[in-house]
């Protein structure tokens, strides 16, 4: 590879990763913000809202950026690499293809088997509580497919090197939110709880759709297809489901932690939720940065020579350091000013 061609140096990916992470981040707390305010950290609303949001958004986390990521762009950024653009944007539309028709068989049935996903999740919900939940369940998982196939442009644009827009992108969806509080903020708050699931759904198109462009101005030869014929789309498949039952594992534990929530007084699930979002900030904002910046490196380097190994081993040390460096502090923060940062914000 020569110098010219080579791809931007990792530490100026990673710092474009966690830029946008951490608009993205600010704009989340203001999202938290502005729902607190509205809602209380003690309302059966508040409660149905966070609950409800867990169901569509396990659809996401399992289908969504993690695990495209890790089974998607390796594939697809190796084949970049060795400038097979053609190829590889054939990749990227046959996985959009099974990706979106997965998807919306998933969301039809969930819609459908609602009820049954709130008694699974929130066995505690009984009455006005458990209706409102269920209506804004129906309401979010479409929004929760659209987020699926944002993913898909991120795994496409961080190929590419474009990691800002791919990670502010969720801005535009707390933006949605947050409007949406100001606008109907007045409103009783079982409706208020219906309206803002209502503006999820429309920030969850807008965060598609600013990645759209760009994705298409760098992969100018998609075409949108079902092909299971091609061994890169097989590839993709095959490294899919092992990914897919990691990430479900995880996504369990916390599907207990709301359902033992729900089963304790109003309040519970809302508080869960409130520290969830900021436990897991290190993780996102700094974990997050390295590692995305890393994975397309990473595999271009792979499709490269035999060199390849020993050059993924030497990335993934040092990312590993880095990721210790930045990690391990702010835990130790967390710990000393955990309730300041809680109060703060909240």
């Amino acid at each position: 590879m020569t110098k010219s061609s080579s791809p931007p140096r990792t530490a100026r990916s990673a710092a474009l990763v966690a830029a946008g992470i951490l608009l993205s981040r600010l704009a989340g707390f203001l999202r938290l913000r502005a729902f607190a305010y509205y809602f209380g950290l003690k309302s059966d609303a508040a409660d149905a809202f966070n609950a409800a949001f867990r169901i569509p958004n396990f659809l996401q986390n399992l289908f969504g950026e993690g695990a495209l990521s890790a089974s998607f762009i390796p594939v697809y950024a190796a084949l970049v690499a060795r400038d097979d653009r053609r190829e590889a944007d054939r990749v990227a539309g046959a996985v959009a293809s099974l990706l979106a028709l997965l998807v919306s068989a998933i969301v039809l049935v969930g819609v459908l088997a609602t009820p049954l996903l709130i008694d699974a999740i929130a066995p505690g919900f009984t009455g006005e509580k458990r209706e409102l939940t269920v209506q804004i369940v129906r309401i979010l998982f479409p929004g929760a497919g659209l987020l699926v196939l944002s993913a898909w442009c991120l795994g496409i644009l961080n190929s590419h090197y474009r990691f800002l827009l791919s990670y502010t992108a969720p801005v535009m969806w707390n933006a949605a939110m947050i409007a949406t509080l100001i606008l109907y903020g007045r409103a009783p708050l079982a409706r208020l709880a219906i309206i803002l699931a209502w503006g999820s759904v429309a920030g969850s198109a807008l965060q598609f759709g600013v990645q759209v462009p760009v994705v298409l101005r760098v992969a100018p030869d998609l075409r949108f297809g079902i092909d299971l014929v091609s061994d890169h789309v097989r590839t993709v498949v095959r490294n899919f489901v092992p990914v897919f039952v990691s990430r479900g594992v995880v996504q369990l534990s916390a599907y207990i932690d709301t359902l033992l929530a729900s089963l304790l007084p109003t309040g519970a699930v809302t508080g869960l939720a409130n520290a969830q979002l900021l436990y897991t900030l290190p993780v996102s904002q700094l974990g997050m940065s390295v590692s995305a910046a890393e994975l397309p490196a990473m595999s271009g380097a792979m499709s490269m020579d035999r060199e390849g190994v020993q050059v993924v081993r030497r990335r993934l040390d040092a990312g590993l350091r880095q990721i210790a460096f930045f990690v391990l502090p702010s835990a130790m923060a967390f710990l000393a000013l955990g309730d300041v940062i809680a109060a703060a914000l909240l």
